[in-house]
């Protein structure tokens, strides 16, 4: 039976969806093609039907990943006129609750330990994903920080966007081996975090 053209589609992004998942998840070098394909509910042989060769598929997962994230945070930022949403979303990020979640969690920390020994289409998604946080970050602190120049405000989201990612990779590295440590980390990690 022929797929339709549709459903080929279909497939091909459940597939993207599924390594996306099980990347940020597991790690991308711990995961073969046959894990990847059996997780997605599809043959091995099925893949090359989809992508050319795992690095192919690895850029495309950091795409997704990355495009689901920034669209979240864009619509929240969007919608919260006040700032509390973004502020509670930023405390959630440095909660234990998303430190436990690698699989459904940020690509920022998920992959920041991979990216530089990954294909040069991760790199460049990892990249552009990083500039899309920055700017989501920037385009808040002018209304947050009064008349600060674009140079400070950016500064701000680079210094924000470290935070956030250094304490949660930091809290998922030792959670197992030193959970009080990992916590510490967290709560030292939102302190920090803007009012």
């Amino acid at each position: 039976m022929r797929l339709t053209k549709e459903q080929t589609a279909k497939n091909r992004q459940q597939i993207i969806d599924t390594a996306a998942r099980v990347f940020r998840e597991r790690g991308i070098d711990q995961v073969t093609v046959a894990d990847l394909m059996k997780e997605a509910g599809f043959t091995h042989g099925g893949f090359y039907n989809h992508f050319v060769s795992k690095e192919e598929l690895i850029g495309e997962a950091s795409r997704a990943a990355f495009d689901k994230a920034i669209c979240g945070l864009t619509q929240l930022v969007t919608a919260d006129k006040t700032g509390r949403e973004f502020t509670k979303n930023l405390q959630a990020y440095l909660s234990p609750a998303h430190r436990d979640d690698c699989a459904g969690g940020c690509p920022a920390a998920a992959f920041v330990g991979e990216v530089s020994h990954q294909c040069p289409d991760m790199q460049t998604a990892y990249a552009k994903g990083i500039k899309a946080f920055i700017d989501i970050f920037q385009a808040h602190f002018p209304s947050k920080a009064g008349a600060r120049s674009k140079a400070s405000s950016r500064e701000q989201a680079i210094e924000l966007l470290s935070n956030l990612v250094g304490a949660l990779t930091l809290a998922r590295a030792v959670a197992k081996a030193d959970p009080a440590l990992s916590n510490e980390l967290l709560a030292a990690g939102r302190r920090r975090l803007p009012k």
